[in-house]
């Protein structure tokens, strides 16, 4: 809980909270409370974006939170079992029962989430206000199809994972134990535009004297529609670095050199 309150009292008041995530209750204070729909392995209805899933884990999570209502219910993933008309009927209903107060969207396609929004819309259904996509100098896929959409429908991007796991955040000979155990780091192609990508961040924070995590999150908060990235620690060393990013102003050829190398890569984090 010290992250937190050091998190709350340096102006973060945005939490992302899950259904499967450790439990962090409610305190005299009052924080901005985002919470996600997670879809996980189990019987019909206790997983997805079912009208039943979605109330259960509602109720649940205020129980657990200590709350009234959840400030942002992000779907963790798009529900290919359920239709679209079931979900955002429902996610409307839980804003309209008071449990919910904005609704939001995570990694999916664009045509997916269009099509939720566009049913929202036409059908005069709570709108998703927020994107949290998948976002990183290693993997911009989202700048295709994603970016543009948002701004089509005026919705906000609070991207996860925009360290890239650590991979942005220490030099590609480093030896880490996150780096041999992290199953997940392995989804992205070290190409040799990665590779590259890697290396200026390391250049540039050599430049500024900060640390490589500050460049390349300073490089996610300057990205047109952007609103805010998602970080996570449990170092609070880590978190003051982490903060002191938001200062951190990156010149137009230090983007230049950072964007330059970057190749495609195949579609992470869907799913």
């Amino acid at each position: 809980m010290t992250a937190y309150w050091l998190s709350y009292d340096a102006g973060i008041n945005a939490f992302d909270t899950a259904n499967v995530y450790s439990l962090v209750k409610r305190s005299h204070k009052e924080p901005f409370w985002q919470g996600k729909e997670i879809e996980e392995n189990g019987y019909v209805n206790q997983h997805g974006l079912s009208r039943k899933h979605i109330f259960d884990s509602v109720k649940l999570s205020l129980e657990r939170l200590e709350l009234d209502y959840i400030d942002l219910l992000q779907c963790h993933r798009f529900d290919y079992d359920t239709p679209i008309e079931e979900t955002m009927q429902a996610l409307h209903d839980v804003v309209k029962a008071g449990y919910v107060r904005y609704i939001g969207m995570s990694s999916c396609y664009a045509y997916q989430f269009h099509a939720m929004q566009n049913y929202a819309i036409a059908n005069k259904l709570t709108p998703f206000i927020s994107m949290q996509n998948h976002y990183n100098l290693a993997y911009r896929e989202e700048e295709r199809e994603m970016f543009p959409t948002l701004k089509l429908l005026n919705v906000g991007s609070i991207p996860w994972s925009p360290l890239a796991r650590g991979l942005l955040t220490r030099p590609l000979t480093a030896d880490t134990v996150r780096g041999k155990t992290d199953r997940m780091i392995k989804g992205y192609s070290v190409n040799e535009g990665t590779e590259k990508i890697v290396n200026k961040v390391e250049g540039i924070a050599k430049k500024y004297n900060v640390s490589m995590a500050q460049v390349a999150l300073a490089w996610v908060f300057g990205r047109p529609g952007v609103t805010a990235p998602i970080v996570g620690t449990t170092s609070l060393e880590n978190l003051h670095d982490l903060l002191n990013a938001v200062n951190l102003k990156l010149s137009v050829d230090d983007l230049k050199e950072l964007e330059e190398p970057y190749q495609a890569q195949r579609i992470y984090g869907h799913s």
